[in-house]
């Protein structure tokens, strides 16, 4: 009788202790199913990490996504979030959709190229056109991450995605930029120092505007340099092609009216800023100019330059340059009065 009791109560207990488990199980159940329907507020874009769930997700906690520990577990189930740009498609989705775009979503690309020599502002302008972003607020960011008023962008082509917004545009730009110009100057210096940087950049996009081809650049640079040592004035007319005069014309008119650090025909040194943006043969030009006692130079015929080294030879070649444009525009006139006779 006593050993019936026993069993009674045995099984008693273990159906208690069954019961207690699935009514455990189910409100688990019912609880992970609401927390996946829990909202995830995030941008239409995403730039996910490198790394391994865990740092994904706690890269992602730190920029304000309210992501834990659980999330880490449902997607070791659902897989590895793809590295780079995302492109979500709306800024509000139920956390197991999120989730899930992280492994699976893919990223609508635009092709962004930044041509060595242009400004900011006119890239800016083509980026707001094509991207249908604000020209303001991508200045705004740019003057906001960049540590340069102007080359903070580095020459070259960029894939960013579909519905990108302006600040993580800029920050993206000006990071990968960042890291090439640290790298560069890491290699050639052993350090990196914005301050010297900036005359770098500075002293590049001048050989930028004024070089025929990357082949002139190291000679170019030695000009810049001589004349500098020199302490004469730079007199380059491609430092007024800054900002919004890119691509206008330098006149003697606007050599006389521009009253600003890039007018380097009235002002001695460098600009206070780079004209715009640079290539790598730039950099390394201004970097290591050639050696030479050049300190003139003057587009001939063909397209190029030629140097000088004294402002009598200068004067000659100038002299030789109005020549052919002289008989240039002969030889034009008489060709157009032969074709109406």
């Amino acid at each position: 009788m006593i050993i019936k009791n026993i069993n009674v109560s045995r099984k008693t207990t273990w159906r208690t202790w069954a019961v207690w488990a699935e009514n455990i199980l189910l409100v688990l159940i019912i609880s992970f199913a609401f927390y996946t329907t829990l909202p995830v507020k995030t941008t239409q874009t995403l730039f996910v990490p490198k790394g391994s769930i865990a740092s994904i997700i706690a890269q992602l906690t730190k920029k304000g996504y309210d992501l834990s520990v659980i999330d880490t577990t449902i997607l070791r189930f659902i897989g590895t979030p793809k590295t780079g740009w995302v492109h979500l498609g709306k800024n509000r989705l139920n956390r197991i959709d999120f989730l899930y775009k992280l492994t699976n979503a893919k990223a609508m690309i635009h092709k962004v190229t930044l041509i060595p020599g242009e400004t900011s502002e006119l890239f800016f302008e083509a980026l707001a056109k094509n991207l249908k972003l604000d020209t303001k607020k991508l200045k705004k960011y740019y003057l906001e991450f960049s540590p340069y008023p102007e080359a903070g962008i580095y020459a070259d082509t960029y894939y960013v995605p579909y519905g990108i917004k302006e600040k993580h545009l800029m920050h993206f730009l000006v990071r990968e930029s960042n890291k090439k110009y640290k790298n560069i100057s890491q290699k050639i210096y052993g350090n990196y120092s914005q301050k010297q940087w900036l005359k770098v950049l500075t002293i590049a996009s001048i050989i930028q505007k004024e070089a025929a081809n990357n082949k002139e650049m190291p000679l170019v640079s030695s000009v810049i340099h001589n004349r500098l040592k020199k302490r004469m004035r730079l007199q380059m007319d491609g430092t007024l092609n800054y900002g919004k005069y890119s691509h206008v014309k330098v006149t003697p008119e606007r050599i006389r009216s521009d009253l600003s650090s890039f007018n380097t025909y009235k002002h001695k040194g460098l600009p206070n800023s780079p004209i715009g943006s640079v290539s790598l043969s730039a950099i390394k030009a201004a970097i290591k100019p050639a050696r030479t006692d050049y300190l003139y130079f003057m587009k001939n015929s063909k397209g190029v330059h030629d140097f000088t080294t004294t402002f009598k030879a200068h004067k000659k070649v100038i002299k030789k340059k109005k020549q052919q444009q002289a008989k240039a525009l002969f030889e034009k006139i008489q060709t157009k009065k032969s074709t109406h006779q």
